[in-house]
C-alpha cells in the first residue's frame, strides 16, 4: 500500500511520524513524507523519500516564542507586538498554502494519509478532496480528551487550554475556509479541529497508558476509536554517544539536562545555574544543547559536559536523573530508562507531562521561567531521594517499548487503510 505522512514542527513533532513510517517501510509499503524544511534530512535518513513544506519550523518557533514573551512580559511594546504578529501571520499563511500545494501533488494515489494532530487541518481538507482515509497522530490527550485534562489538571492548564483552543479556531478559520473554497469543498460551520474528528479519521493516541490510568480504564471500556499505542521514538544513534558513555563510566553517574528545540532565553545564566547547583550537590552534569548555543562557557566548569545531540535511550539509563523541558519523546525516554524526572516546562503540553510525572511520584515539575538555583537544588534533592528512584525504576516496567509502539501504530493504519480503501 501507499502511505503519505505529513508532519510539521520541531523534531519532537516529526519523530513520531518517522517512527511509524520506518515501520511501514520495513513491512514493504511505499511511504512518502512531507515535513518541515529543516527536517528533510532527518526523515530521509530513516529510509524513505521526504519533501519539505511550510516555513523553517525552527525560525517560526523562535518568532512565536518572542511574540508570546512580549505579550506576557512587555505588552506595552506595541510596535514590536504588531511587527512580530504580522510576521507570525505571514508564516502561518505560508504553512497553509504550501501544505495545500505539496499535499495535493503527493496524495492523489495514496491509500491513507497520516498527519500529526497539531498541523492536520490542511491535510484533512486534501484527504477529503481525494476521498482518502485520514489517520491523525496525537502525542498528548490535550485535544482528543479535553475532559481528562479539565478534571485532572491545574486551573492554569485548564485556562491555557481554553484560550489556546479559542485563539486557534479563530486563526484557522480564514485559512480553512479559503482552502476548502479553492478545493471546491462545501463550507463547514464547525471548527476545523472538530471537523477533522467528525470526518471519521483514526485518532491514534501516541503516549503511554501508564501515564493516564483513568483514561486507560475509559478507553478499555468504550473508546475503541482512539487507541493508545505508546510513545513513538526512533532511538537513532548520535555521533557523541560513545564519547559520552565513556565520560560517564569514568566518574559518578551524571544528571542529564536538556531543553529540546526551544532555545533557552539566557544560555550563560542557565549554564551557570546548572553548574552551581550540581557543584552544591556534588553531582556531575551532562547537558544536551540541542537548539541552545552554550558557546565555550562550559569549559570553565568542572564536572560539566555539553554535547549537541544524544541517543536518549542509550544514555539515560546511565544517568542519576533527567531534567528537561517536558517534550513527549524526552519524557517517554526518561520514564523508559527508569530514572526520576524533573520537568522544567515552557509550553502547555509540557506542563501537562510535568503534572503527570508529579502525580505519579516519579519526579516533579515547575516552569522554567520560575526556576532559580535554589529551586533547582531543592527539586533535584527531591527526585534523587531513594523513594523516587525506586518508583521510577518500577514505573519503567509499565512503559511500552519503542518497537512495540511503532508496531501498534503500523497495525492500526494498515487495517484502517484496508477497511476504507477506495476502488
Amino acid at each position: 500500500m501507499k502511505f503519505l505522512l505529513s508532519f510539521y514542527g520541531s523534531r519532537g513533532d516529526v519523530e513520531p511520524g518517522v517512527a511509524v513510517g520506518r515501520e511501514l517501510v520495513r513491512r514493504g509499503h511505499d511511504v512518502k513524507m512531507a515535513v518541515s524544511p529543516n527536517l528533510v534530512d532527518f526523515a530521509e535518513s530513516h529510509g524513505f523519500a521526504a519533501v519539505s513544506f511550510g516555513p523553517d519550523a525552527g525560525k517560526w518557533q523562535d518568532l512565536h516564542r518572542d511574540f508570546m514573551m512580549l505579550i506576557f512580559r512587555s505588552f506595552w511594546r506595541i510596535p514590536d507586538l504588531i511587527r512580530l504578529g504580522r510576521e507570525n501571520w505571514r508564516m502561518y499563511g505560508q504553512f497553509w498554502e504550501e501544505a495545500n500545494a505539496t499535499l495535493l501533488s503527493l496524495a492523489d494515489e495514496a491509500d491513507l494519509v497520516v498527519a500529526d494532530a497539531g498541523f492536520d487541518q490542511p491535510v484533512a481538507n486534501v484527504a477529503e478532496y481525494y476521498n482518502i482515509p485520514l489517520a491523525t497522530l496525537h502525542t498528548s490527550p490535550l485535544r482528543a480528551h479535553e475532559e481528562l485534562v479539565s478534571t485532572q489538571s491545574s486551573p492554569l492548564i485548564r485556562a491555557a487550554t481554553s484560550f489556546s483552543k479559542w485563539l486557534g479556531e479563530r486563526l484557522e478559520k480564514t485559512f480553512w475556509d479559503r482552502q476548502r473554497s479553492e478545493l471546491g469543498l462545501p463550507k463547514t460551520t464547525s471548527p476545523s479541529v472538530r471537523r477533522v474528528s467528525e470526518h471519521g479519521s483514526l485518532e491514534i493516541q501516541a503516549y503511554d497508558a501508564a501515564l493516564f490510568p483513568a483514561l486507560e480504564a475509559k478507553l478499555a471500556a468504550s473508546d475503541a476509536e482512539r487507541p493508545m499505542v505508546g510513545a513513538l521514538t526512533v532511538e537513532a544513534p548520535a555521533e557523541a554517544d560513545e564519547e559520552v558513555l565513556s565520560w560517564i563510566a569514568a566518574g559518578t553517574p551524571p544528571i542529564f539536562f536538556g531543553f529540546g528545540s526551544m532555545p533557552v532565553e539566557s544560555p550563560v545564566d542557565t549554564l551557570a545555574m546548572i553548574a552551581d547547583a550540581c557543584t552544591q550537590l556534588g553531582e556531575r552534569a551532562l547537558i544536551c544543547s540541542a537548539a541552545t548555543d552554550f558557546g565555550d562557557e562550559h569549559r570553565d566548569f568542572d564536572r560539566v559536559k555539553v554535547v549537541g545531540s544524544l541517543n536518549f535511550a542509550a544514555v539515560f539509563p546511565a544517568c542519576r536523573a533527567v531534567v528537561h523541558h517536558g517534550g513527549t519523546g524526552t519524557t517517554a525516554a526518561g520514564l523508559r530508562a527508569g530514572v526520576p524526572t524533573l520537568i522544567l516546562s515552557t509550553w502547555l503540553d509540557q506542563t501537562l507531562w510535568g503534572a503527570q510525572v508529579k502525580q505519579l511520584n516519579v519526579g516533579t515539575t515547575r516552569r522554567l521561567s520560575t526556576t532559580t538555583q535554589e529551586s533547582l537544588v531543592a527539586d533535584l534533592r527531591t527526585i534523587l531521594a531513594p523513594d523516587y528512584v525506586a518508583r521510577a525504576r518500577e514505573f519503567a516496567g509499565r512503559m511500552t517499548k519503542p518497537a512495540e509502539s511503532a508496531a501498534n501504530a503500523a497495525d492500526l493504519v494498515e487495517k484502517f487503510a484496508q477497511v476504507h480503501r477506495v476502488g
